[in-house]
């Protein structure tokens, strides 16, 4: 199910799924760890005798974001209830806390009693074993527990209650406010039968047992009396940290400071994050720049504030193959580091550069992908070939993160913090890139592709070795070590001479995403047409307007597009990853991909020479803002008959590729020609509004 609403700050993690249910909890790093594994944590509402859980098929929800923010803008309503409910939700921009706020709207015309019920179904540490959840009576919380890592529950009401009790050292807070849970119920779930205490919610009560321990959930309510024109308001937060007094601590500055004026700094904190360039897009259709704002903020709820950049946190894809996105894929991660660059948040892109220098191999390459905390992820990648041993690992991710760390140095010149990283990371990493090539060949030897699915030499690859030693070479001029840069740039030279020879292919008018070397300097050559051919012009090593590229791009665009009312770009011819039909290739080659998309969309803003020439482009962003979710979230693919969003969602690589396209579009059409069919010069400059 898609993760619609992430909220995070580079530590805590909180993603809700479609039907407004928190599905992941991850902290203290971004994809690591899950303390919920997915399983939802319930929200219930009972009025009047009826109990009804979030799930219900009754509930009219929508799901959003306050403009330019990462709090949520949710509204609820049960018919059957006679109730309206509009929510906020945040994890705070620097406390571990995830705040939400509640306005219960009276639509029965009468007052009446109404109980939240809020549920937590933790894993701590991701597994049921030896957890602990307790409630806390001087504090009128609930705790969860196991080792390092502590949850604290707490809510307050604001419609007339009894103020709870409230210790002296724990501040009398805002007027008003009265602290503490109502109801609370802890027990044992997933053992000997047992459900959980949520089903101890559904009659209005919650029987109070005050301790649990091993495979254990818990519930807690919180109760307001509603008013027809008076909307009641409830609080409820979440406390993360390492220990009983980190989080204490946060819960005490909440109690103090009012749980509202959290979720007012955080968003004042993204409007102001999300604009720090104060852009100016001129005309460019709202929708789009909507998209690229949101595009731009759910990138960064996928970052770990130590720089790993996440692929996707959606952990439903563990059904699969018993295993997540939530890892750092060197490739990914570079991709996403230049859109950022290209948005001007270089201090998470140099966290991201950081991490990459602290994780390469000595050898110089990077492996299959890592874990959030640097440390070497699970891979499919063997060590042992047909030929013997081989190296488990996609030559692309090392090339790329040296291209995106030359744009970045070209772009921001922050040579102080590049120091240490041009022998540890540059000199490394193209020392090996150049010492890597089939002198039979002259391409890079094989390694796995992009998609991670076959082993060979590929286009994709190719193209991202030259374009890191391209870099590397040109940090080498910069660095007064010519002997290097001519190194490194001779190898990238006949790199591209061998792509000439072998990756061309007259025989098809295009270029072939895969070749295996047979002997002798020959190849066997796969001929299935592949999106990512789009890296031989993209990374530089060909002009988009070579015809051979065009030749290519053409191809790419008349095969590839899904031919369904949905229309998109495949990844490749017949693939296979969560396949929606094999009826008819050649009307619908794969599912619609995002990112694949968005490629076809940057080939024709680089060809592109007036406004006009840029509308397919400008038509291709429409395509991917129209097929968001409500919320803005951008999924891995998208179902090529209803729409619906398949695989991980949302995917960093997705939203990160918006980001790039978007900001290339506008800097291409801000130095263009008037558009001959409105006679009008572009005014829109990505510079600061006092400087244009």
């Amino acid at each position: 199910m898609p993760r619609d609403l992430p909220l995070g700050n580079g530590s805590l993690l909180v993603n809700f799924d479609r039907l407004y249910q928190v599905r992941d909890i991850y902290f203290p790093h971004v994809g690591k760890e899950n303390h919920s594994q997915g399983h939802p944590f319930r929200f219930g509402v009972w009025v009047d005798g009826l109990f009804r859980w979030i799930d219900d098929p009754g509930w009219v929800r929508d799901l959003r974001y306050r403009t330019d923010t990462l709090i949520t803008c949710v509204s609820l309503h049960h018919p059957e209830l006679e109730i309206g409910i509009e929510c906020a939700d945040a994890v705070d921009m620097a406390a571990n806390l995830f705040v939400r706020r509640f306005e219960i709207h009276e639509l029965s015309g009468r007052p009446r009693e109404a109980r939240l019920f809020f549920h937590h179904d933790f894993h701590i540490l991701e597994n049921a074993v030896g957890d602990t959840a307790y409630y806390e009576p001087q504090r009128r919380c609930l705790i969860h527990y196991k080792g390092k890592r502590w949850f604290l529950i707490n809510g307050a009401r604001w419609n007339g209650h009894p103020p709870g009790v409230v210790e002296d050292d724990e501040g009398d807070g805002p007027p008003g406010m009265a602290v503490g849970i109502d109801q609370w119920a802890t027990g044992v779930k997933e053992f000997l039968g047992k459900e959980g205490t949520w089903k101890d919610a559904e009659d209005g009560t919650l029987q109070g047992n005050p301790v649990a321990q091993g495979s254990v959930d818990s519930t807690v309510a919180l109760h307001a009396r509603t008013a027809p024109g008076a909307p009641a308001v409830l609080h409820y937060w979440m406390a993360a940290g390492t220990s009983f007094d980190e989080v204490a601590e946060i819960n005490r500055g909440v109690r103090r400071r009012g749980p509202d004026e959290f979720l007012g700094r955080t968003r004042a904190y993204w409007e102001l994050w999300v604009d720090k360039s104060e852009w100016d897009f001129g005309k460019i259709p709202e929708e789009i720049v909507g998209c690229f704002r949101r595009s731009l903020l759910t990138l960064r709820t996928q970052v770990d504030n130590e720089g790993g950049i996440t692929a996707a946190n959606d952990h439903d894809i563990i059904r699969f193959a018993r295993d997540t996105y939530s890892y750092v894929w060197p490739r990914d991660g570079a991709l996403a580091a230049y859109a950022l660059d290209l948005s001007d948040h270089f201090q998470t892109t140099q966290a991201f550069f950081d991490f990459c220098h602290r994780v390469i191999a000595k050898e110089g390459y990077f492996l299959h992908k890592y874990n959030p905390d640097g440390s070497l992820a699970s891979s499919w990648h063997p060590w042992q070939g047909k030929e013997g041993k081989q190296l488990p690992i996609q030559e692309d991710e090392t090339g790329l993160v040296l291209w995106a760390l030359w744009n970045h140095m070209d772009r921001f010149r922050d040579v102080e913090w590049i120091r240490d990283k041009y022998r540890g990371l540059v000199a490394r990493a193209a020392n090996w890139m150049a010492s890597y090539i089939d002198p039979a060949t002259g391409l890079p030897r094989p390694s796995y592709d992009l998609w991670e699915e076959r082993y060979g030499v590929h286009a994709f690859t190719v193209a991202a070795v030259w374009a890191g030693l391209v870099a590397a070479s040109r940090f080498a001029y910069r660095f007064n070590e010519g002997h290097l840069a001519r190194k490194w740039k001779g190898a990238a030279d006949g790199i591209r001479a061998a792509a000439d020879r072998l990756l061309y292919r007259p025989e098809l008018g295009r270029f072939a995403r895969t070749v295996t070397p047979r002997g002798g300097g020959e190849v066997d050559v796969d001929p299935t047409l592949d999106a990512s051919l789009y890296g031989l012009w993209y990374f530089g090593m060909y002009p988009p307007d070579d015809p051979r590229i065009v030749g290519t791009m053409e191809e790419v665009r008349r095969r590839l597009w899904v031919k369904t009312d949905v229309g998109g770009l495949a990844r490749y011819e017949n693939d296979h990853y969560h396949q929606a039909t094999d009826k008819d290739i050649g009307s619908v080659p794969g599912n619609p991909w995002f990112v694949c998309t968005l490629w076809l969309a940057q080939w024709h803003i680089a060809l592109a020479k007036n406004a006009e020439e840029l509308s397919p482009a400008l038509d291709l962003l429409r395509w991917t803002a129209a097929r968001a979710l409500p919320s803005g979230v951008l999924a891995e693919q998208v179902h090529p008959y209803t729409n619906e969003p398949l695989s991980v969602s949302p995917l960093t690589w997705s939203h990160a590729a918006f980001v790039s396209s978007f900001l290339e579009y506008a800097d291409k059409l801000a130095g263009l020609a008037p558009c001959a069919a409105c006679g009008q010069a572009p005014r829109l400059r990505r510079t600061r509004v006092e400087d244009s």
